[in-house]
């Protein structure tokens, strides 16, 4: 008799292991793929006519390469946050967005990505990196 239960477990916990598997693989199939690389950068998009009169004010002077009233403008953007699509250190660079009554730099920023005056990819936040909108022209 115990032979028999040996038997009948095995063939049970056989028989589970493959439905496991087969339902781990069509859940693995039916999961969404996201393409990496050129394209839709997935992030809302904005007019720069319906940003602040300061970002398009930046956005000039980045297109005609400045010069620009703060230190760290046109530094390297790290996106540390992971919230940009990735690129190599160096391809993203940040612009200060003039904040009224603010004592420091403020929140606001512009992203460029590639070379600031040609690429066409910008980004602005408003909170200092947490979120990005695309910025069309």
């Amino acid at each position: 008799m115990q032979m028999r239960a040996g038997y009948i477990s095995r063939h049970i916990f056989s028989i589970f292991t493959k439905y496991w598997l087969l339902l781990l693989t069509a859940l693995m199939l039916a999961a969404p793929v996201h393409a990496r690389g050129p394209g839709p950068s997935g992030l809302p998009e904005v007019n720069l006519d319906q940003l602040p009169r300061e970002a398009q004010q930046t956005m000039a002077l980045i297109r005609e390469g400045g010069p620009f009233p703060y230190e760290k403008d046109g530094a390297v953007f790290g996106n540390y946050e992971g919230v940009l699509p990735r690129q190599k250190r160096g391809y993203y660079r940040e612009y200060t967005v003039k904040t009224p009554r603010a004592r420091n730099r403020g929140a606001r920023r512009i992203i460029s990505g590639g070379e600031p005056r040609s690429s066409g990819e910008y980004y602005y936040t408003s909170d200092h990196y947490k979120s990005f909108r695309r910025i069309r022209d």
